[in-house]
């Protein structure tokens, strides 16, 4: 093999619109690209630190901004396919490059001569009459090397490196042993008898897996698709009940993949960067370049939460343990069995069965549904390319056209499990949107999803829950796919954490809108619209827990602060730790031995550390900008171009209170969500 053969390194792929060439692409290209990408961007460096002329946004943060290539295409793709395409095979590479990368990226941070032309920069942002943006990306950049080490003397950046490159291990650690211990749990049932209340498209499935493993009877696994609809319907306790503590044991059991030390760990290394650089805590270090900006507003939010949803959701818990009682005599309802009885309840109050609901919700119905979303409100068209390749079985690409025609963005969808992928749902990137010289480089997308397939003569069924968590990644995939900046460091979903899940979860708020409704649910067999009284259902039971939901939001958010906003190192044990924590906001008992903690992957190798409260904050952005939208309704134009040019297109490129005040003409207040949610 030589270098012109890796597509890392060789770029002129001749793809439609630049598309990564994934067909191309084998093991033994990423370190060879990674060695060089690293080479050459210290090359670059080093070039911009020669530069004997005053620095300049142009010769020093743009500069710095346009380095790297080789390594960024490289490392994105890794990064993407250690979520979505994770073999062993990566999994060793990663375990080889984290370190030398996290070495590399520490080199340039720690570059005194480095940092001195972006701070003169920054300092003198005002008599360069630089424009909006590129005051933002110079903030950005000054801000970036000194939250990372800038100003720390030399024996200081010896440990920071040193530390930082361990955290980089300890990330990759984590999610390694959890995706291993889902894996190797599964529930083999021979007796149809033990199956009783489970739908028959979980059968089918279960009876699916049983066979591609060679045996009789069903399988179950963990993975989202059969471990949710398991919970709802299983009617045999027992069964429940293995596969909540499988779920709920996942790296805790006390083995090589147990990540109780790892927690443990990652947390104080954490704790000792923050007080490294200034901050009392890595909370505090987090939240000062975020919207809350400090901890008390974290708190005071998450207080405020509790005090309107708590009180509810204990009566929610009091109806579902007495119909628990009614139905099968039961005193104590255990988590296990929340679910269940929680569905048993919810029909019964609104006569709502979920799976008369999934019936119109066939995958590509909900695909058609939602992409005409982004039509009517953005003028947005889709077009499948199956010339362009794509990086696993299932995986298809889309070419997206603005109104007047202009090509907008390419967008992956990956909607169904495999071994090899994460748990839950995300969007990603494989290539930000910017301008330069040469034109406007269009973003690349991805959606990964985890959705049942189709199985024994079904198509792929969605739940109502998995029509709004489409909704919500499409959300994210908006704010890629019409990002309209100059600089890349600020385009699409490069904003503050607490922003970053507005758009995401203001989509979600269609989902139960019957003008949205009526565009595309259909029944998968009879092709008949959903009636309008089950609409009405939905609509009438989309509070239904709200409380719970809430409060167990709440709790998680919690648990993040707890770990994050401490001063001292942590020593104790994991388990009894967080059971404290849960204690306050405790709806369903405590199960001993099972855990959260140890697979949190969106606090510990997910980048939300101090920031899961992020969520909710951003749930009272989205619920009071979709009241906008409902005021002059939910297909306005003018609200939706408002949306578009305010938040969608602009990225980064103001704080994030700016572009809402600019769409809303106010802040945000929590009215209405809780009008939303019926509290108020």
């Amino acid at each position: 093999m030589t270098k012109s053969d890796n597509p890392f390194i060789n770029r002129d792929w001749g793809t439609p619109h630049g598309t990564i060439p994934f067909d191309k692409i084998h093991y033994e290209h990423y370190e060879e690209a990674i060695e060089l990408g690293m080479k050459e961007e210290m090359d670059e460096i080093a070039r911009i630190t020669a530069n004997p002329d005053t620095p300049t946004f142009a010769n020093t943060v743009l500069a710095i901004e346009q380095a790297g290539e080789t390594l960024e295409v490289a490392t994105t793709v890794l990064g993407n396919h250690l979520s979505a395409l994770a073999t062993d095979e990566l999994h060793a590479i990663a375990e080889r490059v984290m370190p030398r990368l996290t070495a590399h990226s520490n080199k340039i941070m720690l570059d005194k001569a480095l940092f001195e032309r972006v701070k003169h920069v920054w300092e003198g942002m005002d008599a360069a009459g630089l424009d909006e943006e590129q005051r933002m990306v110079t903030d950005k950049l000054y801000k970036s090397f000194t939250r990372n080490g800038a100003l720390l003397d030399e024996k200081q950046k010896e440990d920071y490196d040193a530390i930082t490159q361990e955290l980089s291990l300890l990330s990759l650690t984590f999610e390694q042993n959890n995706l291993k211990d889902k894996n190797r749990f599964t529930l083999h049932v021979t007796d149809a008898g033990e199956l009783a209340g489970i739908p028959d498209s979980i059968h089918a499935l279960a009876a699916d897996k049983a066979r591609e493993r060679g045996v009789d009877g069903w399988t179950f696994t963990l993975d989202a698709p059969m471990y949710v609809p398991f919970m709802r319907y299983a009617a045999n306790r027992e069964l429940r009940r293995r596969m909540y503590v499988a779920y709920n044991t996942i790296s805790a059991k006390g083995d090589e993949l147990d990540n109780k030390e790892t927690v443990r760990r990652t947390v104080n290394l954490r704790r000792k960067v923050a007080g490294m650089l200034g901050y009392g805590t890595f909370a505090e270090y987090v939240l000062a370049n975020r919207m809350a900006e400090c901890t008390a507003n974290v708190y005071a939010m998450l207080d405020t939460l509790a005090g309107n949803y708590m009180p509810l959701a204990r009566e929610e818990y009091e109806r579902v343990k007495a119909l628990a009682r009614e139905t099968d005599g039961l005193d104590e309802v255990m988590p296990w069995d929340w679910s269940y009885y929680s569905e048993k309840l919810r029909k019964k109050e609104y006569d709502l069965d979920e799976e008369e609901v999934k019936e119109y919700f066939e995958l590509n119905e909900v695909i058609r549904g939602v992409f005409g979303l982004a039509t009517r409100l953005y003028g947005l068209t889709f077009k499948a390319n199956a010339a362009i390749p794509v990086y696993a079985d299932g995986v298809k690409a889309f070419e997206v056209y603005d109104g007047d025609g202009r090509f907008m963005a390419m967008l992956y969808t990956d909607f169904h499990p495999r071994a090899t992928k994460q748990s839950g749902a995300w969007m990603t990137e494989y290539r930000p949107q910017w301008r330069d010289a040469a034109g406007d480089h269009r973003p690349h997308v991805s959606l990964v999803m985890n959705f049942n397939p189709p199985t024994d003569g079904k198509p792929s069924l969605l739940t109502h829950d998995e029509v709004n968590t489409f909704l919500h990644e499409f959300g994210h995939a908006l704010h890629g796919m019409l990002s309209d900046v100059t600089y890349r460091s600020i385009s699409g979903t490069s904003v503050y954490r607490d922003f970053v899940e507005l758009p995401s979860q203001f989509m979600e708020n269609y989902s139960t809108e019957s003008a949205f409704l009526n565009t595309f649910a259909r029944h998968y067999q009879t092709g008949e619209p959903m009636p309008e009284a089950l609409i009405e259902k939905i609509k009438k039971a989309e509070n239904f827990n709200v409380g719970y939901a809430c409060t167990r939001q709440v709790s998680l958010a919690a648990l993040d602060m707890a770990w994050h906003d401490r001063d001292e190192d942590f020593e104790g044990d994991v388990e009894q730790y967080e059971k404290q924590v849960f204690a306050k906001y405790a709806v369903l008992p405590q199960v001993e031995g099972t855990m959260m903690s140890t697979q949190f992957g969106h606090i510990f190798s997910g980048g939300y550390a101090a920031g899961y409260y992020g969520y909710k904050w951003a749930e009272i952005l989205d619920a009071d900008a979709f009241a906008k939208f409902k005021e002059n309704g939910i297909f306005d134009q003018t609200t939706a171009q408002s949306f578009r040019d305010n938040i969608l297109s602009r990225g980064g490129a103001e704080h994030p209170m700016t572009l809402y005040v600019k769409f809303r003409g106010r802040k945000p207040t929590i009215d209405a969500l809780l009008k939303r949610n019926g509290i108020r």
